[in-house]
């Protein structure tokens, strides 16, 4: 099965050497015990490797019946089949969510400008792709996702995605273990719940969380008369360094404090 796993920065887990492209088996495998372990969920990964200094994966894990109070499970056999990053296990996991509604019975669709769509089941999705629009819901394993400009997307639930590709919009989520994501010019990615991750990598843009929480922000540089991305860069809201509920964005490598 495909899985996700999280690693230290030398791509060890608890002093296990790994690398990509290998494959590796034990004798035994049980649960938090022995063996090789990844979750199914993508965000779940955050739970166990925080942002701030770890590395992600997609693996092939030969993952028996056995599976912890999330998505975690354990194999013999496990083989590290990619290195994706922090953005990459972001994009996995809004997928794994998307994959997992019941679109025929639980998805609220909307196309038209200022409009909204709204979910409160779990595994359920809320989309929107006009502009000045809003995406909300409030099940937990959700996705709150809006394509137009000047638009929210909004997000309740644990391990939840709340997704924006608009300009000038809004990603929020207040759910544990959750993320919101931007890629819009000129908006701004809100996490309130605990381990989750904002992520803003548009221009000019901008995340917050509360303490404990991590953002990722990109830095744009002109280059032969274009814009490009220069930097892109992750830190945990450590209520010292980075404080909480203010907004950052990213200046010459830095993280710095905005409105």
């Amino acid at each position: 099965m495909k899985a996700y796993k999280g690693f230290d920065q030398n791509l060890k887990c608890r002093d296990f050497q790994f690398e990509v492209g290998k494959a590796y088996e034990e004798k035994e495998a049980d649960i938090c015990s022995c063996g090789f372990h990844a979750c199914e969920n993508p965000l779940d990964v955050f739970g166990y490797y925080s942002p701030s200094d770890s590395r992600y994966c997609e693996v092939d894990l030969d993952a028996n019946e056995q599976r912890s109070s999330d998505s975690k499970r354990v194999g013999k056999y496990i083989k590290i089949a990619a290195e994706i990053g922090i953005p990459g296990l972001v994009k996995a996991g809004v997928e794994y969510i998307k994959e997992k509604v019941d679109w025929k019975n639980a998805k609220e669709s909307n196309t038209g400008d200022q409009s909204a769509a709204t979910n409160t089941g779990n595994w359920s999705a809320a989309t929107n792709t006009g502009d000045q629009s809003a995406a909300t819901n409030t099940g937990n394993w959700s996705a709150a996702t809006n394509t137009g400009n000047w638009s929210a997307a909004t997000n309740t639930g644990d391990r939840s995605a709340a997704t924006n590709t608009g300009d000038q919009s809004a990603a929020t989520n207040t759910g544990n273990w959750s993320a919101a994501t931007n890629t819009g010019d000129r908006s701004a990615a809100v996490v309130e719940g605990k381990e989750s991750i904002a992520i803003a990598t548009g221009y000019e843009s901008k995340a917050k969380g509360s303490l404990g929480c991590f953002l990722v922000l990109a830095e744009w540089g002109e280059i032969d008369h274009e814009y490009h991305i220069i930097d892109v860069k992750s830190v945990k809201v450590d209520g010292e360094n980075i404080k909480p509920n203010t907004f950052y964005t990213l200046k010459d490598g830095v993280f710095v404090e905005t409105e």
